[in-house]
């Protein structure tokens, strides 16, 4: 299927932001600390995920008909930083909705 890869990883990171925007409404996506966070989460992903998919001896293999082909740096393919983003902002978001829920009831 043409794009399997990158057409959910799209529609993973506007479902998490529209659930922000829309629903949520913590304010996460505001603070520097959030996204010092995803900065520290790159920095980590960047080597992990290169070596796993760098093309001269990928441990995981991507179909070429379900991805965009755009690969930076050392080969990472784009939309794994697209369902990273979404993924670990899903659960900052989920984690923080609960702690304003908690505090509301105390």
């Amino acid at each position: 299927m043409p794009w399997g890869y990158t057409v959910p990883a799209v529609a993973a990171v506007l479902v998490v932001v529209a659930a922000e925007l829309l629903v949520l409404r913590t304010g996460l996506l505001r603070r520097p600390a959030y996204w010092v966070t995803m900065a520290i989460v790159t920095a980590f992903q960047v080597p992990v995920d290169g070596w796993l998919t760098k093309l001269s001896a990928p441990i995981v293999r991507y179909a070429p008909e379900g991805i965009t082909g755009w690969r930076f740096p050392w080969d990472i393919p784009v939309e794994d930083f697209l369902f990273g983003y979404a993924m670990v902002t899903a659960v900052l978001l989920l984690w923080e909705r609960g702690a304003q829920s908690r505090k509301d009831s105390a």
